[in-house]
């Protein structure tokens, strides 16, 4: 399996889909693949689909953190089932998806990072993490080679990682086997509505009766909401990825300054990352949501780079079509998998910075790079919810970067939201309604 996957992925489940099912998920990243998996195991006839293959944009182009360090305090409990579940799954394949527990670090330049740190830790106590923080000395003997011993780091020594195109499509593979329909280059142009409330999907090759439906729909979901009358305030930005080729062994986990993020990889190189600073390409859907947005712009002003606009045919691009009927070709199938050109200069930044933390090592050489586009949302935590004006429509999306890790977790969670079962978990901080009743935006832990 190749990184990330792409259109010459060969298919895996080309359908045709069922005429009939009780629960349709749209898209197939982490998120929609364990809702299905997980609404199989609850007894109902499930079909997925996706525009495009099985874990082709986010999913397979994130950095394959599995962590709890960091998170908002709201995504703890079900960060916390998630990391269980990973190794439940795990077991259940004979594939190794490359999970393993090597901890988590940041790295803290500053007395101020240090601060921050130790105001989430209290977070992680409540909710039975191990995170602690290291001393600059403790940090110099578990980063022997560093150039520069950092100040002070905050680790997770429970969290852990995978390879994000090998795992998905193995719970894919879990959901299939499960029972669940799968079937790609299908897209969902719309739902079915009869008598106000959810009646089916129509997709790009017929119908299916189904009276419920779960929305997974990462960047795009925004686009298919608007076009049935809702509107939420999700934007996707770009995060640039570079793999390395095999080098000796810095960290069995995942680190972080405010330069570089970088993981092990089971080939033996790194991930590497910019850790902030993603970049936002300016369209419709910016200008609208702008006033959600002020509260995360003034606490952080420059924390994305600015483009005028987005590619063609990008969700959020000048010229992207907003309307369309379920019998007109969609956005969704001109564009089967969104997959954006990596930054090279920032690519290459990220080489520099990485051979500058650690100098002792070997050159670093790029195997690959890419960019992924992260759906995001203005307080930074995803929408799980119905949808009160369209009843039998269940909603995940805006992970916001934190889709992979917790997967497992908020799939089960939607799961049991679509079938009208207690999810297990407090989701108020995840209401669709947030943005239309008056709440100020609250923004996550600044870890």
């Amino acid at each position: 399996m190749h990184f990330p996957i792409n259109t010459t992925t060969p298919i895996t489940y080309p359908g045709p889909h069922s005429s009939q099912a009780d629960f349709v998920v749209i898209g197939g990243g982490v998120i929609g693949v364990c809702t299905a998996l997980f609404l199989a195991r609850g007894g109902g006839k499930v079909i997925l689909l996706e525009k495009g293959r099985i874990a082709g944009e986010q999913s397979s182009r994130n950095w394959g953190w599995i962590r709890q360090q960091g998170r908002d305090p709201d995504e703890m409990p079900i960060m916390a089932e998630a990391q269980h579940l990973w190794r439940e799954l795990a077991g259940q394949t004979n594939i190794d998806i490359g999970l393993r527990q090597g901890g988590i670090t940041y790295f803290a330049d500053k007395p101020s990072h240090v601060a921050d740190y130790e105001e989430w830790l209290s977070h992680a106590r409540a909710n039975g993490v191990d995170s602690k923080i290291l001393s600059s000395a403790q940090v110099k003997t578990m980063f022997p080679g560093m150039a520069k011993p950092a100040l002070a780091a905050l680790v997770t020594p429970s969290d852990m990682r995978a390879e994000p195109w090998v795992a998905v499509p193995a719970l894919a593979a879990i959901a299939a086997r499960d029972g669940v329909e799968i079937v790609e280059n299908c897209a969902v142009r719309a739902l079915d509505i009869a008598g106000g409330r959810v009646a089916g999907a129509i997709t790009e090759t017929g119908r299916i009766s189904a009276p419920q439906v779960v929305l997974a729909g990462g960047a795009w979901s925004s686009m298919f909401l608007r076009n049935h009358g809702v509107s939420i305030p999700q934007l996707s930005v770009r995060e640039n990825v570079a793999a390395t080729e095999p080098l000796p062994e810095i960290y069995a986990g995942a680190a972080a300054t405010r330069k570089v993020a970088f993981r092990r990889r089971e080939d033996g190189g790194y991930t590497l990352a910019p850790p902030g600073a993603p970049d936002l390409f300016i369209g419709p859907d910016a200008f609208r949501s702008l006033p959600h947005y002020l509260t995360q712009l003034r606490a952080n002003p420059f924390g994305q780079v600015l483009y005028p606009y987005g590619p063609k045919g990008f969700p959020d691009a000048w010229g992207t079509k907003r309307r369309w009927r379920g019998d007109e070709t969609t956005p969704f199938e001109a564009m089967r998998i969104l997959n954006p050109t990596p930054n090279m200069r920032k690519i290459n930044r990220l080489l520099r910075n990485f051979s500058a933390l650690f100098p002792d090592l070997p050159p670093v050489r790029l195997k690959a790079a890419w960019a992924g586009m992260i759906d995001t949302m203005p307080d930074i935590v995803p929408v799980v919810d119905h949808v009160p004006s369209l009843p039998g429509l269940t909603v995940g999306t805006g992970m916001s970067g934190h889709g992979f890790g917790i997967g497992p977790g908020m799939g089960r969670v939607l799961a049991a939201l679509a079938m009208g079962r207690d999810v297990g978990h407090d989701l108020t901080r995840f209401r669709l309604s947030r943005f239309s009743d008056g709440s100020p935006m609250v923004l996550g832990p600044n870890v």
